[in-house]
């Protein structure tokens, strides 16, 4: 990995173009531990600060980052190559995450009031609980740092963040436009480190809460940490999703709907469309179009507008999918489109769509982080719903039928994951819940819930 720390410093490269963007010192131990106190110490008068007080600020960081976008968006494509209008988006999702925590915040943490027998009163408060310490991935620099970041700071709690290495100065950025906004200095602290010095972070004495977007093998790894430590933690560890073309689906909105699912932001989001399950009665005219759609995706320059599939952002990224798509056709998988990683410059993977995928592969068994399509036989609707649900991971889902009401009932009955869209595709939405089940973790962000993730719900009684 050409981006990973060695020998105390990390070089950020620029997956287009493959040439070394900026090197950063990773913190010792001891300074790492310091910036933990600072984060605290700033927790503690944050936490006195009213609910309004909060919302305040939170607001003028939403303006911020809108302020800031061209140069966001401009650095999350130089050090991940996400595509240019994706960073826009990214930060206007993030901006709108502020807006919605401002108005709602304070009413999502009142105190409630509720009868006691025996009692005149009974409160509950959602007091703050310290400093929460999130570790993130490079596919969204902006938002998933915001995603934790505003619900915990409207919370009244002091946050910390090790960005992954190789978008080391988005995490940076993001701190420098918090503090212009007027968030008060270290309540949001950047930790530039390494896992064992992130290890020790977890057990620090003043770090009340864990939060991790990543694989479900690192989130193993971290919640066992912070289950050691007795620290509560919240775990978003990817998905497989599936997204299910029924017999009377609109063929030409789920070609056009499955193809932007599958390559937005390059293929590397947790909740991309990525299994195909379409049923017998229209296999045939879905994947006919779809190949056809795909093949049509040329790779380009993530900084041209008109650019539809940019690089992965790192080489070993692309190795491993293409290792994952080698072993899928050795095993009986059919490759309709894309496949080879092509004689250029840059982390660049084709467009690609498997057919005939079974259990065993790991097309089927694994979730392909990059712009590769699985496409899966049903026999009918209920065997299509029966595939869907056939995997460890449930994050997110999709139905495609004309009948809106019947695809709300089977996603409400019989969906086996956090989220479902129904002839669309979403990333996330701010008033609404964003979370998973089975292996791809635990614990709800935004629409609310991410703000009483860490608190202290204080139940007082009054006698």
């Amino acid at each position: 990995m050409k981006d990973a720390a060695s020998n105390g410093r990390i070089t950020t490269i620029d997956p287009a173009t493959e040439t070394p963007i900026e090197t950063y010192d990773l913190m010792t131990r001891d300074e790492a531990m310091s910036a933990i106190e600072r984060c605290h110490a700033a927790f503690l008068d944050w936490s006195t600060k009213s609910l309004e007080d909060r919302a305040e600020v939170i607001a003028k960081i939403g303006k911020a980052l809108r302020d800031n976008a061209d140069d966001f968006a401009a650095l999350m494509t130089q050090e991940t190559g996400k595509l240019v209008k994706d960073g826009h988006s990214e930060v206007e999702l993030c901006a709108a995450i502020c807006d919605w925590t401002a108005a709602n915040g304070p009413t999502e943490l009142a105190d409630e009031t509720r009868d006691v027998p025996n009692a005149q009163k009974g409160v509950i408060t959602y007091a703050p609980q310290g400093v929460i310490y999130g570790i993130q991935p490079w596919n969204f620099p902006a938002y998933q740092a915001i995603r934790y970041t505003i619900a915990n700071l409207m919370a009244g709690n002091g946050v910390l963040l090790k960005h992954a290495s190789n978008c080391t100065g988005s995490g940076l950025f993001l701190r420098d436009v918090l503090e212009k906004a007027g968030l008060p200095k270290d309540l949001f602290t950047v930790l530039v480190i390494d896992h064992d010095t992130s290890n020790e972070v977890i057990r620090h004495r003043h770090v009340r809460g864990v939060t991790l977007t990543g694989s479900a093998a690192s989130g193993a790894k971290i919640a066992s940490i912070a289950g050691e430590e007795l620290k509560k933690s919240v775990m978003e560890l990817g998905s497989n999703d599936a997204y299910l073309v029924l017999e009377d689906a609109d063929i030409d909105l789920a070609v056009k709907t499955c193809v932007v699912g599958r390559i937005y932001n390059n293929g590397q989001t947790c909740v991309n469309a990525k299994r195909f399950i379409v049923v017998d009665a229209v296999y045939d005219q879905f994947v006919s179009a779809y190949v056809e759609a795909m093949s049509a995706l040329a790779m380009g320059d993530p900084r041209d507008k008109d650019t539809k599939l940019g690089p992965m952002a790192r080489e070993d990224l692309r190795d491993d999918l293409h290792e994952q798509v080698t072993r899928s056709i050795d095993r009986g998988a059919t490759l309709e489109c894309g496949g080879a990683v092509p004689d250029r410059t840059g982390f660049f993977y084709p467009a690609t769509v498997l057919t005939n995928v079974q259990p065993g592969q790991p097309a089927y068994d694994e979730e392909l982080f990059g712009p590769v399509a699985s496409v899966i036989r049903a026999k009918d609707d209920e065997d299509a719903m029966r595939l869907a649900n056939d995997s460890r991971f449930g994050l997110g889902g999709g139905i495609f039928s004309k009948d809106s009401e019947r695809a709300l009932k089977l996603a409400r009955d019989h969906f086996d994951t956090g989220m479902v869209f129904i002839n669309g595709f979403n990333v996330a939405t701010p008033n609404m819940p964003f979370g998973g089940v089975k292996d791809s973790g635990y614990g709800r962000e935004h629409g609310g819930f991410g703000m009483k993730e860490f608190v202290n719900a204080k139940a007082m009684i009054v006698n």
